[in-house]
């Protein structure tokens, strides 16, 4: 069953006086279909810089998409299942990034098929459960009240226990570093340095 979250949103009254605006769970949840009990949760969206606090509107009134707008922000809720509930099943992550308009950002030269990277800057902090953030090289297990920087990298998560994780992530829009194509191993930057020498 996904974990439900409550959303309280502030705004202002016609008096221009602070208020609740609306309390309840947040209704914008998309479970993927390739990765059953993958769920994310999109609670708030910017959609540039600085932010419009203006109006009434739920900015995460439209479908889950896994990058904010160029200048923008999104902050949501992450449940992962344990990986023996999917991942021996997934061969091919490709359908699952595509279905929340990211085609663009698997690693097709991994063999995790989940090794991705956003152009984002990406706050993530563990609030219940044990995930391991995995990286090219190195991975390091995250545990409730952790918290992860995780700053355009490829990276890839893994639940390897017998209940979910579930993480809240603020994604900041950022500068791409590199696109994948141009990528370098760190073996031919060696190279390179060494016949500048």
């Amino acid at each position: 069953m996904i974990w439900r979250v409550r959303r309280v949103l502030t705004g202002h009254d016609s008096e221009g006086s602070s208020t609740i605006i609306s309390d309840g769970l947040a209704p914008n949840v998309k479970e993927m279909a390739s990765m059953p009990g993958l769920a994310l949760t999109d609670l708030w969206e910017t959609t540039g810089a600085p932010a419009n606090n203006d109006g009434h509107a739920d900015a995460a009134s439209r479908p889950v998409h896994l990058e904010p707008p160029k200048n923008g922000t999104i902050v949501r809720i992450v449940e992962f299942p344990p990986d023996a509930q999917w991942r021996n099943q997934l061969t091919d992550g490709g359908e699952a990034f595509k279905s929340i308009g990211a085609g663009h950002a698997q690693d097709k030269r991994s063999s995790d098929p989940m090794m991705h990277r956003t152009s984002t800057v990406d706050y993530i902090i563990v609030l219940k459960g044990e995930i391991h953030a995995v990286m090219e090289t190195g991975e390091t297990l995250l545990r409730a009240g952790d918290i992860l920087v995780q700053r355009g990298t490829n990276h890839s998560w893994s639940v390897r226990g017998n209940e979910p994780c579930v993480v809240a992530a603020v994604l900041v829009n950022a500068k791409p570093l590199f696109s994948a194509s141009k990528k370098k191993s760190p073996k031919k930057r060696a190279k390179k340095t060494r016949k500048k020498k």
